[in-house]
């Protein structure tokens, strides 16, 4: 038995119900992060000189 079947059979012993998997899940597409002002600044710029707004920027240096 591996590590997550064993602790999800645990889990279910103790009457805990175990997450949902991850890949499971639903997701909004939404993300929020919080960085400094400075940082900020110049991925904006980044993005300006590319031509592309900076969610599409940030998108492509993410999955790049």
């Amino acid at each position: 038995m591996d590590l997550v079947s064993s602790a999800v059979s645990d889990m279910l012993s103790n009457g805990e119900i175990p997450p949902a998997a991850l890949a499971e899940k639903k997701y909004s597409g939404k993300l929020v992060l919080r960085l400094a002002p400075e940082q900020h600044r110049r991925l904006a710029i980044l993005a300006s000189e590319e031509g592309v707004s900076l969610n599409r920027y940030l998108c492509a240096k993410l999955l790049g």
